[in-house]
């Protein structure tokens, strides 16, 4: 489990998180949603110690990441895998070498063992007989499951997605969803994911957190959230976004 408590960030003089509290379920598909520029992507940031909170703390399976020392966090970060919202492939590596870059980095495994992994999770988000390709030759679609390949192949316990389908159409937008939960249903890490894709997110999320000002406005199972009364969920799912969101 990741729990956040009391957890403030401000950058000068713009405060983005304010004594924001959150519990991430064990073994769970979290989908943290609300408008753009709220600092859903500086929360998740928080989530694997990429930005350290001015005050308050994040746990990880019981342990504060806050003030750890570079080598005891880095053991943490073995935990996670992420897939960000430009991918971050190297556009100098083929597909095999981008997936492979992590079990060279953090194992010893021989090249037979690691060329077992990369294609068996090329193979896992539905792509064979590409490792030789260039990122610079794949759709967008194909360069997302890429990533998500590279996500798992050292089988982490957590996985973040940072807004995983952004610039996609619907069509792939809807596969790369049902890819996650396929993922998800296999593997059963704990996912956590940034989205504003409403209602979609609905139909992949097991558990979904509203932020707006910094705060957690509600959170419990996408039926709740859809049918919240509190009026600044009920505006932003509605997309009524003319005017500011109410929060009482």
């Amino acid at each position: 489990m990741i729990i956040l408590r009391n957890v403030n960030k401000s950058f000068g003089s713009q405060k983005v998180l304010d004594d924001l509290n959150l519990e991430i379920p064990e073994g769970k598909i979290t989908a943290i949603i609300g408008p753009s520029g709220e600092g859903k992507s500086v929360l998740l940031k928080h989530l694997i110690g990429l930005l350290q909170p001015d005050s308050g703390q994040v746990e990880v399976d019981g342990e504060s990441i806050v003030g750890l020392r570079r080598s005891r966090l880095n053991l943490i970060r073995e935990k996670f895998g992420m897939l960000f919202q430009n991918v971050a492939l190297f556009d100098s590596m083929t597909v095999f070498e981008n997936v492979a870059f992590p079990l060279h980095e953090k194992t010893d495994l021989g090249p037979g063992e690691i060329r077992e992994r990369v294609l068996s999770a090329l193979e896992e988000v539905g792509l064979k007989n590409i490792e030789n390709k260039y990122p610079d030759e794949l759709s967008g679609g194909m360069k997302k499951r890429v990533g998500l390949a590279r996500a798992v192949v050292l089988n982490p316990k957590i996985i973040l997605f940072d807004e995983p389908t952004t610039g996609l159409d619907p069509i792939i937008k809807s596969a790369i969803h049902q890819l996650i939960k396929d993922t998800h249903q296999k593997f059963g890490f704990t996912a956590v994911i940034v989205s504003h894709e409403i209602p979609d997110i609905f139909d992949v999320a097991q558990n979904v957190a509203m932020l707006y000002k910094g705060k957690i406005l509600r959170q419990g199972s996408p039926s709740e959230i859809k049918n919240s009364d509190h009026p600044a969920v009920r505006q932003f799912i509605s997309g009524s976004l003319d005017g500011p969101i109410r929060l009482i």
